[in-house]
């Protein structure tokens, strides 16, 4: 009759493991409906806010120039962007490149119009609790999150422009 024994052990480990869990301190993801959490970033280039944007629809994009996906995204964004700036729609594309120059470089030649500051130990990226990119969070006029997309979208579909339209 060993049995009991084992299983008052391994109950009584698998609750100390979740009394441990419920006690994690650190960030977590924001979830839909959410006041967006503010932030400033400044890189070499410029300081940003999160709240600066207030009163406009946010695409809030994390990214890098080493990311295949986040490179098949970027033209249907830039267009995106183009196609949306005068209702109120802004695009701030969070950059986690480490390589500052390589960053610069890139920008320069793919033309990258869009809004971006790089944030290399991705302080911003874990307060949203990114854990891929690129990963784009929606935030409507009044700063609260209404939509997340993980992986490459089509900016240009027909959904999105309807989606943003409504924001």
């Amino acid at each position: 009759m060993r049995c009991p024994f084992f299983c008052a052990v391994a109950l009584t480990s698998t609750l100390a493991l979740m009394l441990t869990a419920g006690c994690y301190s650190g960030t977590h993801p924001r979830h839909i409906g959410d006041k967006a959490a503010d932030f400033t970033v400044q890189d070499s280039d410029r300081k940003v806010t999160l709240d600066q944007f207030r009163g406009k629809v946010v695409v809030l994009n994390f990214w890098a120039t080493w990311c295949p996906p986040c490179l098949e995204e970027l033209p249907s964004l830039i267009r995106m962007q183009d196609r949306t700036k005068n209702s109120g729609v802004v695009v701030l594309a969070i950059s986690i490149d480490e390589d500052g120059d390589a960053y610069h470089r890139f920008l320069k030649e793919h033309d990258v119009n869009l809004l971006t500051v790089r944030d290399p130990k991705q302080k911003i990226s874990t307060i949203y609790g990114t854990t891929g990119w690129p990963e784009t969070y929606i935030i409507d006029r009044q700063g609260v999150l209404r939509r997340k997309f993980v992986g490459a979208v089509d900016w240009d579909s027909p959904e999105i422009t309807q989606f943003l339209s409504k924001l």
